[in-house]
């Protein structure tokens, strides 16, 4: 198969979803093929070359819930060929089992009750249970009886002939490549095959061997077998049966991001099973930024309060996200009496900019928009922006960093962003390219390098960029106001913790682009209407604000009608 990028299909082909299937096989077969054995690279290539009729039902099983399916309610009008025909040619062809074992669970999931009751209609009786029984209650009585799969003839004998069970037979290949494809087995096949690629625009990243998420099939393996683990924690099975089966540590920065977060759950769930001691030992081996502190506020109610101070002491000398400071510092204060140390030294953070407006109730819109046609002027403008704007100055002038093919960053050519964007260690792993990007703001030239991306990738799918919203003059005066040493502050707070910093900017800015001073040309406000207050995230932005000398308030609005009925 040659290596192209791929053309998506468009919704007005009813086999759409074929073709994005194909595309999908295509790409893992070309780019992950020393991953893949002989036998699992010849049923790729068998598929490929499957007539269309079967290899799109195929496609559509492969797409539910489940490996089994009754062939008689297979419906698809859009094939080619009746459904028989194509469920006959895969079943020659080793997809499919014609005639799989099934247990009671399958039998009752496949079966309605209206056929299910001539089934055991009979045995129920012998038994002195009505006909009239529900399916549950059915369900409940036969557990024991008819414990045994068996096929589906004799389970229904005469009354079943002409129902057919039929039972995918590679469903562990297709998972595998799914893995393969989008680097995770949270994202189902609807997630890409039902969805009309073509009305995004993607960058289009370098994608070669070395810039792999995997790169021994060992690491596939890993990760399928860390994904079993989840699996299990989630049906409820004992966390101390679990853990055994965790791997061990792995010498791959995306897969060890994994393994920490299914540590981080399996001491979640040790410590509801009443096993502290394994969550304790399951949160120290993980590096999930949430780990520690849960581990920490175990010891605390375990009243191992040294063991807890000891920790915090030492990770509080880590460069920390505001929530996890916030958390830690806490922690810290109420542990300092229980071992006889000095409360650490509040936070004097500086006092907040604040103002009130009393404004004629809209008939329409919101307390934002009737803010913006107050305070906006001629010469001072206001804009609604809330977290785009920040955000797609960042996105503007880092695109070539966010684009950067390193391994489990992209594992397809449709991405929106990088995969690893929240994981801990996205930024560690592109600091230099960062600080590169960030030098920029050390001269003019960073204006140009936003500018020129503005105009080159219009459109294109960035994480950070909210095409909408930004149009070139806001853009432009933006570059203009903002001041380029305020922009760094703002960039590498935001890289301090993306998934908690991409939101809680405040809602309008202000732009005055003749003020005298460059501090003077710009103020951010967040805007909050009657009854409403500031969540903690926007309290933290605020106060950093305050700390870097970055122009920004609160505008409390109030009604007029409502302070003329006090």
């Amino acid at each position: 198969m040659t290596k192209h990028r791929p053309v998506p299909a468009s919704l007005d082909d009813p086999l759409y979803y074929l073709e994005n299937m194909d595309i999908l096989v295509a790409w893992v077969a070309d780019h992950h093929a020393d991953l893949l054995t002989e036998a699992e690279r010849a049923r790729l290539a068998a598929f490929a070359n499957l007539a269309t009729g079967p290899r799109a039902l195929l496609t559509r099983m492969v797409m539910r819930t489940g490996e089994l399916f009754r062939a008689d309610k297979l419906r698809y009008p859009e094939l080619p060929v009746p459904e028989a025909e194509a469920l006959k040619l895969l079943v020659q062809e080793g997809w499919l089992n014609s005639a799989p074992e099934l247990s009671l669970d399958d039998l009752f999931r496949l079966f309605t009750l209206a056929e299910l009751r001539p089934v055991f209609g009979g045995w129920l009786q012998q038994q002195g249970y009505p006909k009239t029984l529900g399916k549950a209650q059915m369900r409940e009585l036969l557990s024991e009886p008819f414990s045994a799969p068996r096929p589906l003839r004799d389970w229904l004998g005469d009354d079943g002939e002409a129902a057919q069970v039929v039972q995918l037979q590679d469903m562990a290949l297709f998972d595998r490549i799914r893995l393969m494809f989008f680097g995770n087995l949270r994202q189902s096949w609807t997630d890409f095959v039902l969805v009309e690629l073509g009305v995004q625009q993607f960058e289009p990243v370098p994608f070669t061997p070395e810039s792999r998420a995997f790169q021994r099939r060992a690491e596939v393996d890993c990760y399928l077998q860390m994904h079993q683990c989840r699996e299990r924690l989630d049906i409820g099975e004992p966390a101390a049966d679990v853990w055994p089966d965790v791997p061990g540590p792995v010498d791959n920065p995306w897969l060890t991001s994994r393994r920490d977060r299914l540590l981080l759950e399996l001491g979640r769930q040790a410590e509801r099973q009443g096993e502290q001691e394994l969550a304790l030992q399951v949160w120290a081996a993980s590096g999930h930024r949430e780990a520690r502190l849960k581990q920490l506020r175990l010891l605390e109610r375990m009243k191992r309060f040294d063991d807890a101070w000891a920790i915090a002491c030492q990770w509080q000398s880590k460069e920390l996200s505001d929530a996890e400071a916030q958390g830690l510092g806490r922690l810290l204060k109420r542990l300092a009496p229980k071992v006889g140390a000095d409360k650490p030294e509040p936070v004097d953070n500086p006092p907040l900019r604040e103002f009130t407006l009393t404004l004629p109730r809209p008939d329409t819109g919101t307390v934002e928009l009737a803010a913006v046609q107050h305070l906006s002027t001629e010469a001072a403008p206001v804009v609604y922006v809330e977290n785009t704007l920040i955000n797609a100055l960042f996105g503007l002038l880092c695109w070539p960093v966010i684009f950067k093919p390193i391994p489990g960053a992209f594992f397809h050519p449709f991405h929106i962003g990088p995969a690893d964007l929240t994981r801990e260690d996205f930024v560690a792993r592109r600091a230099q390219a960062f600080e590169e990007r960030f030098g920029l703001l050390k001269t003019h030239a960073y204006k140009q390098h936003v500018r020129d991306t503005f105009q080159a990738k219009q459109g294109i799918a960035n994480p950070f960029v909210f095409w909408p919203v930004l149009d070139e003059a806001l853009l432009e005066l933006a570059l203009h106001c903002i001041p380029a040493h305020h922009l760094d502050a703002l960039f590498r707070r935001l890289l301090h913790n993306i998934k908690e910093h991409r939101s809680g900017f405040p809602d309008l800015i202000r732009l005055v682009p003749d003020a005298e001073q460059p501090e003077q040309r710009y103020e951010m406000i967040e805007v909050k209407g009657p009854g409403d207050r500031l969540q903690d995230h926007q309290v933290r932005w605020l106060h950093f604000f305050a700390r870097q000398g970055i122009p920004a308030s609160v505008c409390y609005v109030r009604w007029q009608d409502d302070e003329a009925n006090e």
